[in-house]
């Protein structure tokens, strides 16, 4: 089992910026991949942003060149830097891990963390 613990969240105003953090704990043998997916109200959970254990980093078209993820394997989290935050990214933020299985993937999330841009 993987636990996941989001903090960061919180009220900002457009053009303001944010930190996510996720802690990490539990088995975390072969969890490569560790993302951040957000969910807006009436909208579905979408990929926001995603590293690998080596560093390779993608990122929604929304927020390239605003976000940047990163991670501390040694402290055990991912981290999400959000610059010139617009209204539109409000929504609860969630970290997820992936554990790769023979067909697919175990996904593990956090509680998620509210994120809210005012105009």
């Amino acid at each position: 089992q993987v636990q996941l613990v989001e903090s960061g969240g919180g009220l900002v105003q457009a053009g303001g910026s944010l930190r996510l953090s996720c802690a990490a704990s539990g088995s975390l043998f072969s969890i490569n991949n560790m993302n951040w997916y957000r969910q807006a109200p009436g909208k579905q959970r979408e990929l926001v942003a995603a590293v690998t254990n080596g560093g390779i980093t993608n990122y929604a078209d929304s927020v390239k060149g605003r976000f940047t993820i990163s991670r501390d394997n040694a402290k055990k989290s991912v981290y999400l830097q959000m610059n010139n935050l617009k209204v539109e990214d409000t929504a609860v933020y969630y970290c997820n891990a992936k554990r790769p299985q023979t067909y697919g993937y175990i996904d593990y999330w956090g509680q998620g963390t509210q994120v809210t841009v005012s105009s």
